[in-house]
C-alpha cells in the first residue's frame, strides 16, 4: 500500500540539507578550477614578481663594498666612510702589525678591519710549519685630500709623468675604506713593487684571501682593464659571496661591476622592481668612458 505524499515531502526535506553541497564561506567565489588557476596567474603577473638572474643574490651583495674606485668611476672630495675604525696593531691579541703609524692610525671600514684581523690569525696559524713572516699593515684608508698630496708628490718625482703607481685623487681605492696594502715583515720598510709576489706570504694571500671577503683588487693579468700597475699586496674587501664568485670566474672589480650592471639591466627590462636595484647602480663619472 502507497504512503500518502503527505508523509515523504516533510522527510524529503529533512534530508536535503544532507546531501546538498557544503554552503561558501563568507566573501568566497564559486570558480571553477580553470578560472582559478586564470587568476593566480594574474595575481602572480600583477605583483611584478621579476626573478633576479645573477648569480650571487642581491641580498648576498653590500652595495658600499662592492663600490668601484678608479679614474672612469671618481669619488668626490667628500667621500669619507660613515664605519671607519682603527685597526688593532697586536696580533697576539687578534690584530695585525703596522707598518706605519699615520696620524689617527691605521684605519679601515669596520667589516673590512674585521675581516684583515681573521685573515692575519689564519696565516699565523700556518706560519711556522710553513716559515711565513709576519704581515704588516702598511696603507689602509686615506681621504681624497691625502691622496691629492700623494699623487702630486709623484707627479713631480717623475716630471709630471703618470707612471700608473700612484692613483689620481678620487679614483684610489684606499678611499672606500676597504683597500689595505698588507706587506711581508721583509718589506715593510722597503718601496714595494712587483718582485713582492714571489714573496710566499703574497702567494698566500693571493690564494686564500676570499675565504675572508677579499680580492687582490690589481691582478698581473687584469693591468689593462684596472689600468693598474701590479700589486700582489693590495687587497680589496668585497664580502664573502662576491669575493667567492671573483675568484672562481677570476674577475677583477672592474669585470664584476660590469656584469652587475648588465644584470640589473636586464632586470629592468623585464620588469624587475628600480628600488631593488638602485643602491646597486653604478655609472662612470668619466662621459667618454665606454663600458668594454
Amino acid at each position: 500500500m502507497k504512503k500518502p505524499l503527505s508523509l515523504i515531502l516533510p522527510l524529503l526535506l529533512l534530508l536535503l540539507p544532507l546531501c546538498a553541497p557544503p554552503a561558501l564561506g563568507e566573501g568566497e567565489a564559486d570558480y571553477s578550477i580553470e578560472e582559478i588557476v586564470e587568476y593566480e596567474d594574474l595575481d602572480a603577473a600583477a605583483s611584478g614578481d621579476t626573478a633576479w638572474t645573477f648569480p650571487v643574490p642581491l641580498e648576498d651583495m653590500n652595495p658600499e663594498y662592492i663600490r668601484l674606485a678608479n679614474k672612469h668611476y671618481l669619488l668626490s672630495e667628500s667621500y669619507v666612510p660613515e664605519d671607519l675604525t682603527k685597526v688593532p696593531s697586536k696580533p697576539a691579541s687578534g690584530g695585525i702589525s703596522w707598518a706605519v703609524q699615520p696620524k689617527g692610525g691605521q684605519q679601515l671600514r669596520e667589516a673590512c678591519a674585521q675581516a684583515l684581523c681573521e685573515m692575519n690569525a689564519a696565516i699565523r696559524e700556518v706560519a711556522e710549519e710553513n716559515g711565513y713572516k709576519a704581515l704588516y699593515l702598511k696603507s689602509a684608508y686615506r681621504s681624497y685630500r691625502t691622496q691629492k698630496t700623494m699623487y702630486n708628490n709623484r707627479l713631480k718625482k717623475n716630471k709630471g709623468r703618470d707612471d700608473g703607481w700612484v692613483s689620481k685623487p678620487g679614483a684610489s681605492d684606499h678611499q672606500t675604506g676597504l683597500g689595505c696594502d698588507v706587506v711581508p715583515r721583509s718589506w715593510r720598510d722597503k718601496a714595494m713593487n712587483d718582485k713582492m709576489m714571489r714573496e710566499p706570504e703574497c702567494q698566500w694571500m693571493a690564494e686564500h684571501c676570499h675565504e675572508f671577503g677579499f680580492v687582490i683588487r690589481y691582478p698581473e693579468d687584469k693591468q689593462e682593464i684596472t689600468e693598474i700597475n701590479t700589486e700582489p699586496w693590495h687587497l680589496r674587501y668585497v664580502g664573502l659571496s662576491v669575493a667567492a664568485y671573483m675568484k672562481e670566474n677570476n674577475l677583477c672589480l672592474e669585470e664584476f661591476t660590469w656584469e652587475l650592471q648588465a644584470a640589473i639591466e636586464d632586470f629592468l627590462s623585464r620588469g624587475g622592481d628600480p628600488a631593488l636595484v638602485q643602491p646597486f647602480i653604478q655609472t662612470p663619472t668619466d662621459e667618454n668612458f665606454i663600458v668594454p
